[in-house]
């Protein structure tokens, strides 16, 4: 790997910035017992990152039990209804947390204060500072809110992130969301999924008895959050329009669990074996929610030869199509029911063939060494070896942005 020159790090002394001594730091609340999406991607990232002689340390919300060597706590209150989410009420811990690591590139997995305080230290550090664009942030508040709440947030997202040198997005869904914001430095960076863990061998019969229900029985799952923007609802009331043995089985945690007489919620799971037992022993995948900024959970149903049906919506409309199961053009309990019928009609082989191979591209060992050229090409932009852009680097706009 290529050598970046130690004058461009004041705070540094060791004289050695080989890639293989580069540290990065994630800044996120997205990080509890019960996390989904985001904490499987930093601990993906983690694991890769320690193969290639990186260093990587985790900032997030927590207590002193939760501190390591590898993770730096900062203090947050616990955030009601979120099963473990801790939020900080002031940017300076983190930005002194982040200061003390000194780390040579930082990561913001939020759009909240520690976003904030990311920018500020890698201003302090004299370090590029990349977002991840893990939430559609005006969608949520729309949901919460209505319009009002949805243009608030956009204006609010339209201060915080042209402070970053680069804003990475999992989809092209979501790249023009960011883009109407009037974003300019955006990088598609897709997720992954670990397809040696979601594996179709995983398939297990004892799973399927354990659920107490009978041997034709139909298995639909839906792994995620129990919340209202997951549209529960709609599959609850199409596993009843079909009326064909179906049962809706779901695995997670949240404030609105399903309910229904072909429903059996099931409580978060936080093994991942025996998650990756359950995903490969369903019939089919279902999700009904049209918020997804990539749809991670879909993708390991399909690592897993399992058939998805989903919204075609958000990051999910990129990730599913016809080879691999249906996406349905409206979320309606009607339209789910639907495709589902059909998919029964189906080669369950050619379908499992099929979203095992559509998985395979997305494996973190093909995914993450993106992520890593990124970062480098972002050093290296920083440095002055990458071509000039359009905006000035972050540490120059939040000092610009002080002065108005």
């Amino acid at each position: 790997m290529r050598k970046l020159p130690t004058d461009h790090y004041p705070h540094r002394h060791d004289g050695d910035a080989t890639a293989a001594s580069l540290h990065l730091a994630d800044v996120t609340m997205f990080w509890a017992a019960e996390s989904g999406g985001v904490k499987r991607y930093l601990r993906a990232k983690h694991d890769f990152l320690r193969s290639t002689h990186w260093r990587h340390t985790l900032v997030v919300p927590g207590t002193a039990d939760d501190a390591s060597n590898e993770v730096a706590v900062v203090p947050g209150v616990p955030l009601p209804l979120s099963h473990g989410y801790r939020i900080p009420l002031r940017t300076g811990p983190a930005i002194r947390a982040l200061c003390a690591l000194s780390p040579d590139l930082i990561e913001a997995g939020d759009p909240y204060r520690l976003s904030w305080a990311a920018v500020h230290a890698g201003a302090r550090l004299q370090v590029p500072v990349a977002a991840f664009y893990h939430s559609d942030l005006p969608a949520f508040f729309r949901r919460l809110g209505g319009p009002p709440a949805e243009l608030a947030a956009a204006a609010y997202a339209r201060k915080l992130y042209p402070h970053f040198d680069t804003v990475f997005v999992p989809s092209r869904y979501i790249a023009q969301k960011v883009a109407d914001l009037g974003v300019q430095r955006i990088e598609l960076q897709p997720l992954g999924v670990d397809t040696r863990l979601f594996h179709p061998a995983r398939r297990s019969l004892r799973w399927r008895e354990q659920l107490d229900l009978p041997r034709d029985a139909r298995v639909l799952l839906y792994v995620g959050r129990y919340a209202p923007e997951k549209n529960l609802h709609v599959l609850c009331d199409a596993v009843d329009k079909l009326d064909d043995g179906s049962v809706l089985v779901t695995i997670g945690s949240g404030p609105t669990p399903p309910r229904g007489k072909n429903v059996r919620a099931l409580a978060y799971e936080g093994d991942a074996q025996h998650l990756a037992a359950a995903m490969a022993s369903a019939d089919a995948f279902v999700h009904a929610g049209d918020q997804e900024t990539f749809g991670l959970v879909a993708l390991e149903a399909m690592a897993s030869g399992v058939p998805v049906v989903t919204c075609a919506a958000g990051g999910l409309s990129e990730l599913v199509d016809e080879h691999v199961g249906y996406a349905v053009p409206r979320c309606v309990a009607d339209d789910f029911a639907q495709a589902l019928q059909a998919l029964r009609q189906r080669d369950p082989v050619t379908l499992a063939h099929a979203a095992r191979r559509h998985a395979m591209q997305y494996d973190w060992r093909a995914v993450l060494p993106q992520l890593l050229h990124r970062y480098l090409a972002l050093l290296g932009r920083q440095t002055g070896t990458a071509a000039e852009t359009t905006l000035p680097p972050a540490r120059e706009r939040v000092r610009a942005s002080r002065g108005r």
